[in-house]
Parts: structure tokens; sequence; C-alpha cells
């Protein structure tokens, strides 16, 4: 059976209750928040990770199941605010000096890792039918993993700061940069790629490599700009506002820079709200300010990030796991074990410790947010089948969900290696200090 001729978008049920439609922002907070409490707690107490909780109450809010129907469109714009709160504490304790530092494993890694699950991916849609743009686009789509998800498993573990959990963000980085480049070249390239561009992007359709020319120089120009001068306004401003001694003002100046960065970051110079909070946190590091700005923005980023599951869970159908089962299990094993098979191949190749290359396999077992968004602009531009969409979001919540089980076994096998390694030094070592008392 061809993937797509069993999934259909079914029309939500009938025995649903609608959200309160005049209050769309303080009934999705509250139930959102009410549901992933109820749903958390269930998990934790069952010995599951909080996030399968969390992911159950946003299924139990979509509208493929009774009950009450949150506001999706509300929700997702949420979710967006958790994911650049996220990006933001990530940025604060980073220097571009670490970031640079890297580079020779996370920049060949990340964009070879991405090839070969776009791969992997598109070899798996030809198998349906699907024509080789739209497989490419779908496969792409699976290529990039979840910054919220990796950043909250590295800071649960304490490996944050680690090298392997530096090189697991800067993978990322390099993921998301990637993206962005496809975002913005997807309209462009879709009527030589066979897609229905519509409207705007029908009328104004550039030359591939022309488009390619302007995002890499936007990129360059944000970059160039961020850098030298935010690390010395930013820090300036907070500086000042600490000096008033008011906490409320401090907490508002740092939300709004967050913020207010990644939103002119994304409507000025084309990137992602994540990279735009990203550089915004990182501008921000060596402020002296760091640690208290990471400190009074914890309470939102988590309440922030705890929506962005409940989001994804929204947006997920249960019956397609009944309706195509094999599409669904082989999406998903393209992103669990294709991508981390590829993540230990590479960082065997550069010779890292155990740490780092079950960790970088671990965090890369994963899609999200990025997922969603090249997944909904391919269908949009008729790229990329209905199907298509539903499988992507089938492979967010199925893998977001397995991924503490990766970060477990990842664990398991450290700890494993580092033993057997004990076990061979040990015998190495008695028959050395033999030898030397014998002399």
């Amino acid at each position: 059976m061809r993937a797509g001729s069993a999934l259909r978008r079914r029309p939500p049920l009938r025995h649903t209750l609608r959200m309160d439609a005049a209050h769309p922002l303080i009934a999705t907070i509250g139930l959102g928040l009410v549901y992933a409490l109820a749903g958390g707690t269930l998990a934790a107490l069952a010995r599951l990770p909080p996030i399968v909780g969390y992911l159950a109450a946003g299924i139990m809010l979509g509208p493929h199941t009774p009950g009450f129907v949150g506001d999706q469109a509300t929700a997702l714009e949420l979710a967006e605010l958790g994911v650049i709160l996220l990006m933001f504490g990530v940025g604060l304790h980073f220097s571009p000096a670490e970031l640079l530092a890297v580079r020779r494993v996370a920049l060949p890694g990340a964009i070879v890792q991405m090839a070969t699950a776009t791969a992997l991916g598109a070899v798996v849609a030809r198998q349906w039918g699907w024509p080789w743009p739209g497989a490419v686009v779908f496969g792409l789509s699976l290529s990039v993993a979840s910054t919220v998800v990796l950043l909250r498993a590295l800071t649960e573990r304490g490996t944050l700061a680690s090298p392997q959990g530096r090189i697991a963000v800067g993978w990322l980085v390099v993921e998301d940069i990637v993206v962005v480049v496809a975002l913005v070249l997807l309209p462009a390239a879709a009527g030589f790629l066979g897609g229905m561009p519509a409207g705007l992007a029908a009328a104004k359709t550039e030359d591939v490599v022309w488009a390619l020319g302007l995002t890499m120089g936007k990129l360059a120009l944000f970059a160039a700009l961020m850098v030298p001068f935010g690390r010395r306004a930013v820090p300036w401003l907070l500086v000042m506002v600490a000096h008033l001694k008011s906490r409320e003002l401090f907490t508002l100046a740092v939300l709004s820079m967050a913020i207010g960065i990644a939103f002119l970051s994304a409507k000025v110079f084309g990137v992602s709200f994540a990279l735009g909070a990203f550089f915004a946190g990182m501008v921000m590091h060596g402020s002296g300010m760091a640690t208290r700005a990471a400190e009074q923005s914890l309470p939102f980023r988590d309440a922030f990030a705890v929506l962005f599951f409940v989001a994804v869970g929204m947006m997920f159908d249960p019956a397609t796991l009944v309706e195509d089962p094999l599409a669904v299990a082989a999406t998903v094993a393209v992103v669990v074990l294709g991508k981390s098979a590829a993540a230990i191949a590479l960082m065997v190749t550069f010779r890292q410790p155990s740490a780092v290359v079950w960790t970088v396999a671990a965090a890369l077992a994963q899609v999200g947010e990025l997922t969603l968004v090249m997944a909904d602009q391919a269908l949009r531009l008729g790229l990329l089948p209905a199907a298509g969409r539903d499988l992507a979001v089938a492979a967010v919540l199925i893998s977001i969900a397995l991924n503490p089980l990766a970060f477990i076994l990842a664990a398991r096998l450290v700890r494993g290696r580092a033993s057997a390694s004990r076990r061979r030094e040990e015998p190495a070592a008695a028959a050395t200090g033999s030898v030397t008392s014998s002399d």
C-alpha cells in the first residue's frame, strides 16, 4: 500500500468541546498547563519521562480525541515562545569561542549526517511512489533534530556544558542554518521542481542562485552585526537596568531582548526565531549578568517548553498508527535508527570519545519544530503530499517520546565501555607491578 492511500485528513470528532472562542489565549494556556500537569504526573508515577505525559496531554486536547479541543494556532505561537526562550538560555552558556571550538566536528558532521538522512528519507518515500522532489524534501525535513528536546535532555543530565554537550549544540546550530537556507530556497525552487507556488511566491520567483546568495549574505550580515555590536550594547543595557535594583525591570529587560532580537532577526535577516534567540543569549554571555538572566528567565522557559510538547501532541491523529503503520514505522526508523547510525559512524571517524559518540547519536534520534515547519511549507508549495505532513507529525511525536530511552541506552553504553576499559587495564597494571617487585 502506498503511503497516503490510508493517511487522509479526517474531520475533527463531533463529540468534542471547543475552547472559549472569546479567550483562546487564556483557555489554551490554562487547559494546556492543567492537562500537562496531569499527564506529566501520571508519567512520572509510571516511571516514564514527563515529556511522554506532555505529548499525551496534547493529544487529549487535539481535534482527533473527545473532550475539549484547543486552539492549535495559539498553541503553536506559545510553543514558538518556548523555543525562543530555550535557545536564548543555551546562548547564555555559550561564547562564540566555545562554538567555534567544535566547528571541525560539528560543521562537517552535521552536513554529512543531514545528507545521509535526506537520502534515506528520499529512498523510502520513493518506494511509496512519490516523485523525487517531494521525496527529497521529505527526507530533508527528517534530517534536522529538535533543539527543544536536545536542550531539555542535556540540561536534565547536567551535560550541557560538557564536550559532548557543546558538540551536540554546535551540530544543531549548523542544522538550523541549513534548514533556514532551505526554507528560503523552497519557494524560489518550487516551480522548477514541479510544485505550485501560490500567490506572491509565484509572482516573485527568483533565480535559485540569487536566492541562495541573498540568504547567505543576510546570515553573514546578521552575524557580523550581532557579535561586535551586540556584545557591547546588550551587556551595557543590562548593567544599566541592574543598577536600578528592580527585579521586575531586569526580568523585563532579559525577556524583551530575547524575544525582540529573535523577532527582528527573523523579519529583517530571515533567520529562524531559534537562531536569533541563540545569538541574543550568546552576546549576553560575556556581560557578567548571564547567570542572573538565566535564573530569572528559567520559569518562563520551563512553562513555554511544556506548551511546545502539548502543541506537538495536538497535531497528532492517533488513527495514523492504525491506517498505515508500515509507513509510520519506516519514517520513525529513518529518524531514530538512520540518523543515529550516521552520527555514530561520523563520530568514530573523527575519533571522538565514547561519551561524545553515544550522546550525539541519542541527541539526533528525534525531530521537532523545524521538521513541521518544512513539511508544512512544502505541502503549501505542492511539493509534498498531505500524507507527508501526517507522517512528519507522527515521526515528531514518536521520536520525541522515544528520545529519553535513547539517552538512557547511551548512558548505559558509555558506562559499559568505561567498565570494560577498566577491566582491561587492571591485569596490565597487576602484571607491571609483579615485574617491578621481582626486580
